[in-house]
């Protein structure tokens, strides 16, 4: 079966042409720079850019795939979550292209997605397996069951990780989107000089970021150069040093409460294999975080391919095929 993608559920514009089960042609991803103005996606300007890009998006997926339009057997499309008017950009397209082509169109869950783009590089990761999916918008520990359901053991209550490194890094003044940001100017930072608190919450497999968020802001409202009247503005003033402290710091208070909630989760389900996904899950520390927790209690770690970490198409044309062959609509 080969399946078209469409991706557009927030600031990158993606197209992909797969091969199942787990062949990926090619996989185009534009990513927005226009929200960097803003420090944050501003919805209606990524719908517009959606509409801009997204016939040449496809074309090249396409043409990258060398499968012309008469060889794709299912269009699929991302159909939330996401940002409304991003979502009904891909919608349309997908059900446009199916309907002029005469091809069936199918409906894939974002997060699913995440959850699975692990196996896209390594074949042997099958159900079940536990999957932590870290992004900007969600922090979500999923398990990946036999029969191709997904159960949900813990959900963000409030700042997603992702969101949390964006805030924070808006707070130092920093260009969005945050995280690389962040994560570089940790590698000069000292990880132990502010103990920011760890939401571990151990009453629950949920996740909560924003209490840490606020530890480090007012953490910087206590220094005088930062809290002078100026507000973000004076941030540059508390020097490079505590801006690495501060980075390498926060960063792991997040990455300490996802591997401990990740590795205590695996024991509780029992389940032996682990992922990642997620823009979160390109951050080295988090990487090599999971790998030495997991190398301790005996677990199977799988990390996504750089390219699928981020949003893209070919985890949702994953997530299609997964539902397809599994019978689920």
């Amino acid at each position: 079966m080969k399946i078209l993608a469409i991706e557009t559920s927030c600031d990158e514009t993606a197209a992909s042409v797969f091969l199942s089960p787990r062949n990926v042609l090619s996989n185009v991803v534009h990513s927005q720079k226009i929200h960097s103005l803003f420090g944050g996606v501003v919805p209606e300007l990524a719908s517009r850019e959606h509409l801009e890009r997204i016939n040449a998006v496809v074309a090249e997926a396409l043409d990258s795939a060398k499968t012309p339009l008469e060889q794709i057997d299912v269009v699929a499309y991302t159909d939330g979550p996401g940002l409304v008017g991003s979502l009904l950009v891909g919608r349309t397209v997908a059900h446009t292209i199916a309907w002029l082509a005469g091809k069936k169109t199918f409906a894939a869950d974002h997060i699913e997605g995440h959850a699975l783009s692990a196996a896209l590089k390594w074949p042997g990761l099958c159900p079940p397996f536990l999957s932590l999916v870290v992004s900007g918008g969600h922090t979500d520990l999923i398990v990946v069951e036999a029969g191709g359901k997904f159960r949900y053991l813990g959900r963000t209550r409030d700042d997603a990780a992702g969101e949390a490194f964006d805030k924070v890094a808006k707070l130092l003044g920093l260009k969005y989107p945050g995280g690389p940001q962040i994560e570089n100017l940790a590698a000069r930072g000292n990880p132990a000089a502010i103990n920011f608190p760890r939401p571990f919450m151990r009453s629950t497999w949920d996740f909560s970021f924003s209490g840490v968020k606020t530890a480090v802001l007012y953490y910087l409202r206590d220094i005088p150069s930062y809290a002078d009247g100026k507000g973000l503005r004076s941030s540059r003033k508390i020097g490079p040093r505590i801006i690495a402290d501060v980075c390498a710091s926060f960063q792991a208070a997040v990455v300490e409460t996802l591997v401990e909630k990740l590795i205590r989760a695996a024991r509780f389900t029992g389940i032996k294999k682990i992922s990642l996904g997620g823009g979160v899950a390109l951050n080295k520390t988090l990487r090599k975080s999971v790998v030495s927790a997991a190398g301790v209690e005996g677990l199977k770690v799988f990390l996504p391919s750089n390219e699928h970490c981020a949003d893209n198409a070919a985890m949702i044309a994953l997530a299609a095929y997964h539902r397809l062959s599994h019978r689920r609509h």
